[in-house]
């Protein structure tokens, strides 16, 4: 069977014209091989785009189908498609967001699945997320409010600085300069006579050096020694010892021995008290009657008499 040159020119152009409409479609983010499930919410603005995406969790699942005004609400319609697997209840919010710096905007799909179920065709409630760009419209008046008081501030400094540098008094920074000059001459200079006197006692740095490390090698094998003390039974000994002289001063102390006795009797104490004032009569009848005294170195016997109370007086 031929077909005619007509039928071939009509088949070849319906077929243009439909390839036309798929494009022109697919163009506007609409694909006639799909179904679609067509889903509604508005705002206060419109701040998207045609074929704007629809994701969730940022991940692309549709896209923006068509934007219209109402004029009764006076708010932006938009209706959107999402894929027929993707299932959310009507709690379910649409959030517009920012996508980058440079600006675009898209939908985010907060998945809810508490409530009934959202079928196509169902409307449901939107949120803005603020962008970067938003934010920074927003406080750019303060910042730049700031940023003019920062700027005047730096003048202010810079003019300071300025006159300071070119104050040609003694208290200017020039003459500060010039005296950390001076100063770093001097410690120059100082730095070489070190390093000469370094240079000519390098033999007798060299000794101290060698003696200092004899003398290093001789302690430690003096702490050597010590470590090999025992001084474990050093300390016992010591305790020991201690323990001896805590007994025998608990002996004194209780009156025990000679020395207790001598410090605890009292008329050991009495006796001597007594023994030292006839001492001192002794010592006061030899001042007055010296010569009685003499007598008996000659061997002769002389009756003691008592002294006169008036003499004990004296």
């Amino acid at each position: 069977m031929k077909v005619s040159r007509e039928v071939k020119t009509a088949i070849l152009v319906l077929s243009g014209i439909i390839l036309l409409i798929f494009l022109f479609n697919y163009l506007k983010g609409e694909n006639l091989f799909e179904s679609p499930n067509t889903y509604y919410t508005e705002f206060d603005y419109n701040a998207l785009g045609s074929s704007s995406p629809v994701t969730v969790k940022g991940n692309a699942v549709g896209k923006v189908k068509d934007i219209s005004y109402d004029f009764e609400t006076g708010k932006t319609k938009v209706a959107f498609t999402v894929n027929d697997q993707l299932t959310f209840s009507k709690q379910s919010k649409v959030r517009l967001y920012q996508t980058g710096l440079m600006g675009g905007n898209a939908l985010a799909i907060i998945i809810s699945q508490e409530g009934e179920q959202a079928k196509p065709g169902d409307f449901l409630q939107s949120e803005i997320k603020d962008g970067l760009i938003n934010n920074l419209t927003e406080n750019f008046e303060g910042v730049s409010d700031n940023l003019d008081i920062t700027l005047k501030s730096a003048d202010t400094l810079l003019v300071s600085l300025n006159s300071l540098v070119v104050d040609e008094s003694d208290d200017g920074l020039k003459h500060a300069i010039k005296e950390l000059n001076s100063t770093m001459k001097a410690f120059k200079s100082v730095a070489y006579s070190i390093n000469t006197l370094v240079n000519k006692n390098d033999d007798k740095l060299a000794a101290v050096l060698t003696n200092f490390d004899s003398i290093s090698k001789d302690l430690s094998v003096i702490t050597s020694d010590l470590k090999n003390v025992e001084f474990s039974k050093t300390v016992a000994n010591l305790d020991k010892t201690l323990a001896s002289v805590n007994n025998l001063m608990a002996s004194i102390s209780n009156g025990d021995g000679t020395i207790g006795k001598l410090l605890k009797d009292e008329g050991l104490y009495n006796n001597l008290e007594a023994a030292s004032k006839e001492m001192e009569e002794l010592v006061r009848d030899i001042k007055l009657h010296p010569a009685r005294y003499r007598r008996i170195l000659s061997k002769k016997e002389i009756p003691y008499t008592p002294p006169k109370e008036e003499d004990q007086n004296n």
